[in-house]
Protein backbone atom coordinates (compact mmCIF):
# COMPACT_ATOMS: atom_id res chain seq x y z
CA UNK A 1 0.00 0.00 0.00
CA UNK A 2 1.17 3.52 -0.77
CA UNK A 3 0.78 5.13 2.65
CA UNK A 4 1.33 8.66 1.36
CA UNK A 5 -1.46 8.24 -1.19
CA UNK A 6 -3.72 6.74 1.50
CA UNK A 7 -3.15 9.86 3.65
CA UNK A 8 -3.91 12.10 0.66
CA UNK A 9 -7.08 10.18 -0.22
CA UNK A 10 -8.33 10.04 3.39
CA UNK A 11 -7.65 13.72 4.05
CA UNK A 12 -9.02 15.14 0.80
CA UNK A 13 -12.18 13.05 1.21
CA UNK A 14 -12.78 14.33 4.75
CA UNK A 15 -12.25 17.96 3.76
CA UNK A 16 -14.36 17.77 0.60
CA UNK A 17 -17.30 15.90 2.16
CA UNK A 18 -17.35 17.35 5.69
CA UNK A 19 -16.08 20.90 5.13
CA UNK A 20 -16.80 21.39 1.42
CA UNK A 21 -13.16 22.46 1.01
CA UNK A 22 -10.82 21.37 -1.76
CA UNK A 23 -7.26 21.08 -0.49
CA UNK A 24 -4.09 21.62 -2.45
CA UNK A 25 -1.84 18.60 -1.94
CA UNK A 26 1.80 19.42 -1.31
CA UNK A 27 4.96 17.45 -0.68
CA UNK A 28 4.97 13.94 0.79
CA UNK A 29 7.95 13.35 3.07
CA UNK A 30 9.00 9.90 4.18
CA UNK A 31 11.42 8.99 6.92
CA UNK A 32 12.91 12.17 8.27
CA UNK A 33 11.41 14.46 10.87
CA UNK A 34 11.13 18.06 9.80
CA UNK A 35 9.72 21.36 10.87
CA UNK A 36 6.07 21.07 11.77
CA UNK A 37 4.09 24.28 11.19
CA UNK A 38 1.76 23.94 14.16
CA UNK A 39 0.18 25.72 17.09
CA UNK A 40 -2.26 22.85 17.54
CA UNK A 41 -1.77 19.13 17.08
CA UNK A 42 -4.30 16.37 17.44
CA UNK A 43 -2.96 12.83 17.72
CA UNK A 44 -4.69 9.46 17.55
CA UNK A 45 -3.06 6.25 18.64
CA UNK A 46 -3.35 3.21 16.37
CA UNK A 47 -3.26 -0.42 17.46
CA UNK A 48 -3.47 -4.01 16.19
CA UNK A 49 -1.79 -4.67 12.80
CA UNK A 50 -0.65 -1.04 12.42
CA UNK A 51 0.70 0.44 15.64
CA UNK A 52 1.58 4.09 15.92
CA UNK A 53 0.11 7.56 15.73
CA UNK A 54 -1.73 9.68 13.20
CA UNK A 55 -1.35 13.41 13.81
CA UNK A 56 -2.90 16.54 12.36
CA UNK A 57 -0.56 19.53 12.81
CA UNK A 58 -2.02 22.99 12.12
CA UNK A 59 -0.94 26.58 12.53
CA UNK A 60 -3.54 28.62 14.40
CA UNK A 61 -4.98 30.23 11.25
CA UNK A 62 -5.71 26.85 9.64
CA UNK A 63 -7.16 25.41 12.83
CA UNK A 64 -9.51 28.40 13.14
CA UNK A 65 -10.50 28.11 9.44
CA UNK A 66 -11.26 24.40 9.84
CA UNK A 67 -13.33 25.07 12.95
CA UNK A 68 -15.15 27.95 11.26
CA UNK A 69 -16.04 25.65 8.36
CA UNK A 70 -17.42 23.09 10.81
CA UNK A 71 -19.42 25.63 12.81
CA UNK A 72 -20.43 27.95 9.99
CA UNK A 73 -19.04 31.02 11.76
CA UNK A 74 -15.83 32.97 12.19
CA UNK A 75 -13.52 31.63 14.89
CA UNK A 76 -11.06 34.14 16.38
CA UNK A 77 -9.20 32.20 19.09
CA UNK A 78 -7.80 28.76 19.84
CA UNK A 79 -10.45 27.49 22.23
CA UNK A 80 -12.26 24.25 23.11
CA UNK A 81 -14.24 24.36 19.84
CA UNK A 82 -10.96 24.41 17.90
CA UNK A 83 -9.52 21.54 19.94
CA UNK A 84 -12.69 19.52 19.31
CA UNK A 85 -12.73 20.31 15.58
CA UNK A 86 -9.09 19.35 14.98
CA UNK A 87 -9.61 16.22 17.07
CA UNK A 88 -12.59 15.33 14.91
CA UNK A 89 -10.56 15.88 11.72
CA UNK A 90 -7.90 13.52 13.11
CA UNK A 91 -10.60 11.01 14.00
CA UNK A 92 -12.20 11.10 10.54
CA UNK A 93 -8.86 10.88 8.69
CA UNK A 94 -7.83 7.96 10.93
CA UNK A 95 -11.20 6.31 10.22
CA UNK A 96 -10.63 6.63 6.48
CA UNK A 97 -7.09 5.25 6.91
CA UNK A 98 -8.55 2.32 8.87
CA UNK A 99 -10.78 1.51 5.89
CA UNK A 100 -7.86 1.81 3.43
CA UNK A 101 -5.64 -0.46 5.53
CA UNK A 102 -8.58 -2.85 5.96
CA UNK A 103 -8.84 -3.17 2.19
CA UNK A 104 -5.16 -4.13 2.32
CA UNK A 105 -5.95 -6.88 4.86
CA UNK A 106 -4.79 -5.01 7.96
CA UNK A 107 -6.95 -4.51 11.05
CA UNK A 108 -6.51 -1.23 12.94
CA UNK A 109 -7.97 -0.03 16.22
CA UNK A 110 -8.24 3.73 16.74
CA UNK A 111 -7.91 5.50 20.10
CA UNK A 112 -9.58 8.72 21.22
CA UNK A 113 -7.83 11.87 19.93
CA UNK A 114 -5.54 13.91 22.15
CA UNK A 115 -5.12 17.56 21.22
CA UNK A 116 -2.45 20.00 22.38
CA UNK A 117 -2.13 23.75 21.82
CA UNK A 118 1.09 25.70 22.17
CA UNK A 119 3.84 27.66 20.47
CA UNK A 120 6.75 25.29 20.95
CA UNK A 121 6.36 21.55 21.29
CA UNK A 122 7.67 18.34 19.78
CA UNK A 123 6.07 14.97 19.38
CA UNK A 124 8.01 11.75 19.48
CA UNK A 125 6.96 8.22 18.78
CA UNK A 126 8.24 4.71 18.73
CA UNK A 127 11.85 4.01 17.86
CA UNK A 128 12.15 2.41 14.45
CA UNK A 129 8.73 3.58 13.26
CA UNK A 130 8.11 4.52 9.63
CA UNK A 131 7.12 8.15 9.12
CA UNK A 132 5.06 9.51 6.26
CA UNK A 133 3.95 13.14 6.29
CA UNK A 134 1.88 14.99 3.71
CA UNK A 135 1.64 18.77 3.47
CA UNK A 136 -1.67 20.31 2.45
CA UNK A 137 -2.71 23.89 1.73
CA UNK A 138 -6.07 25.34 2.78
CA UNK A 139 -6.81 29.02 2.12
CA UNK A 140 -3.13 29.61 1.24
CA UNK A 141 -1.95 28.22 4.59
CA UNK A 142 -0.04 24.95 5.08
CA UNK A 143 -0.83 22.14 7.51
CA UNK A 144 0.46 18.61 7.86
CA UNK A 145 -0.95 15.12 8.32
CA UNK A 146 1.63 12.69 9.71
CA UNK A 147 1.59 8.94 10.27
CA UNK A 148 4.27 7.26 12.38
CA UNK A 149 3.75 3.51 12.41
CA UNK A 150 5.07 0.00 12.75
CA UNK A 151 3.32 -2.68 10.75
CA UNK A 152 3.17 -5.98 12.64
CA UNK A 153 2.61 -8.12 9.53
CA UNK A 154 5.12 -6.63 7.09
CA UNK A 155 4.77 -3.47 5.06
Amino acid sequence: MNVGQAIIDATTEVFSTMLMVDLEVGETVEGKDGDIPANITSMIGLGKDIRGMLAVHCPAVVAKDITGSFLGMEVTELNEDVKDAIGEIANMVAGNMKVAFGEDGKNIEIAIPTTIIGDSFRTSGMAGAHRVAVYFTMNNEVFLIELKYICSSGD
